[in-house]
């Protein structure tokens, strides 16, 4: 009888167990975010790959929508008084070249 490689712990990522509540919170605190200071605010950057880019967002600087399968950074406060869970409430998706010269 071949044998299976798939995990048989409970809660792993086959299972859909652990994460599946904070998915949206632990993939916006991983990966290659940083932090820039803009108008006296500190904000937090995270680019978003054009194969990860799954949904049509509307660009905050020039309003035009960000397609599907276009590469772009999500951004939220860093140094809101509310705390993360708000911050990332209120993150936004922007097409790079607008958040580079600050629309």
């Amino acid at each position: 009888m071949p044998r299976s490689n798939r995990p048989r712990r409970p809660g792993g990522p086959a299972a859909g167990g652990a994460g599946d509540d904070e998915g949206d919170l632990s993939h916006l605190m991983a990966g290659w975010r940083r932090t820039e200071h803009r108008q006296g605010r500190s904000w937090n950057v995270q680019p978003v790959s054009a194969a990860s880019a799954v949904k049509a967002y509307a660009c905050p600087g020039c309003s035009v929508p960000i397609a599907p399968g276009t590469a772009h950074l999500v951004t939220w406060r860093a140094d809101g008084v509310m705390g993360d869970a708000s911050d990332l409430a209120a993150r936004r998706h922007w097409h790079t070249h607008c958040w580079k010269i600050g629309a």
